[in-house]
C-alpha cells in the first residue's frame, strides 16, 4: 500500500471509530487545538510501521514530509502534550478494534510476558526514572535480567492483541494473570511460567481452561496429540512479541513517569492492531 494511501486509510477509519467511541467534547475548557485528535492519533500509527517511535522524531518526519496532509500542525510541545492527553481514547479505540475482529469473544487466548527495559541494570542504582515503581527481574525465554517493568500480553488464537497489563518486573506473571479474569472465557494457553494449581482452579471456576506444558517432572496424563497442538498454537503469541519488539520497540521504555509509558504502550498496541486490521 503507498503512504499517501496508508495515511488516508488510517484517517477515515480512526476519524470513524473516534466519533463512534467519543459522544462529547474532551476538552472543558481553554482553546480547542487546531489539529483534530484524529489527524495527531493517525500520524502516531503510520509513524510507528516506518520505526519512528519517538515523539520529537514523529512531529519532525510529518512536519518535514507531510505538511500538505496536516497544515495545522502545531509546534512540537503542544503535539505532544495532546498525543499524550489521549491515551484513554487510544485504549477505547483499541477495544473497538479488538470486538469488530472478533478477538475479544473468541474461545481460546494465549498469555505470555515479555520485558520492559528502563535502562541497563548498571545505571539502575542511579536513575531516577520510576523510582518505586520499576524493578529487577528476570525473563526466561530470553534468559536476561533487567530492570523495568514486565508486560502481560493476550491475543486471540490468530494473534492479535486483545489485553495488556503493566507491572513491575518482579511481579509474578500468575498474579497478574488474575487481571484478565473479566476479559477471557473458553480456552487459555500458557508457558510453563503459569503452572499453579490454585490458579488453574480459580480460573476455572470463573468459565477458563488455562492449559501449560508441564515440566519433565511432572506426570502428565493429557493425549499427546493434545500437548502437542496446544505447544504449537501458543507460539502464535511469541511471533506477535516477536513483532511488536522488532518493529515497534515496545521492549524499551523511553520514557520517564508512566503517564507517558501508558501513551506509549497504547500507541504500539493501537498501532498494530490497526495493521491487522487491514491485512484482514
Amino acid at each position: 500500500m503507498p503512504l499517501e494511501e496508508l495515511i488516508i486509510s488510517v484517517y477515515c477509519l480512526i476519524d470513524d471509530l473516534y466519533s463512534s467511541i467519543v459522544s462529547e467534547p474532551i476538552r472543558k475548557r481553554g482553546t480547542p487545538p487546531k489539529l483534530s485528535d484524529s489527524e495527531v492519533l493517525t500520524m502516531e500509527i503510520v509513524a510507528e510501521w516506518p520505526g519512528i517511535h519517538e515523539d520529537k522524531a514523529i512531529w519532525k518526519y510529518f512536519r518535514r514530509d507531510w505538511l500538505h496532509f496536516f497544515p495545522t500542525l502545531p509546534d512540537r510541545s503542544q503535539f505532544v502534550r495532546q498525543g499524550a492527553n489521549l491515551w484513554r481514547v487510544r485504549q477505547l479505540l483499541h477495544k473497538k478494534l479488538v470486538q469488530m475482529l472478533g478477538a475479544d469473544s473468541s474461545e481460546l487466548h494465549i498469555i505470555a510476558g515479555f520485558p520492559i527495559d528502563v535502562c541497563v541494570r548498571t545505571r539502575a542504582p542511579r536513575s531516577r526514572c520510576f523510582k518505586g515503581e520499576a524493578w529487577y527481574g528476570h525473563c526466561a525465554s530470553k534468559k536476561k535480567d533487567f530492570y523495568g517493568f514486565q508486560g502481560h500480553l493476550v491475543v486471540d488464537q490468530s494473534g492479535i492483541p486483545s489485553a495488556l497489563q503493566l507491572t513491575a518486573a518482579n511481579v509474578d506473571e500468575r498474579d497478574a494473570a488474575y487481571d484478565f479474569f473479566d476479559e477471557l472465557t473458553g480456552l487459555l494457553l500458557g508457558d510453563k511460567d503459569y503452572i499453579r494449581p490454585e490458579m488453574k482452579h480459580d480460573f476455572a471456576l470463573t468459565g477458563i481452561d488455562l492449559q501449560t506444558p508441564l515440566r519433565r517432572n511432572m506426570r502428565d496424563e493429557r493425549p499427546r496429540s493434545f500437548v502437542s497442538l496446544v505447544m504449537r498454537i501458543r507460539r502464535r503469541i511469541e511471533t506477535t512479541i516477536g513483532q511488536l519488539g522488532k518493529y515497534f520497540d515496545i521492549e524499551y521504555c523511553n520514557c520517564r513517569d508512566i503517564w507517558h509509558l501508558t501513551s506509549r504502550m497504547g500507541r504500539k498496541l493501537l498501532a498494530y492492531t490497526v495493521g491487522s486490521f487491514f491485512n484482514i
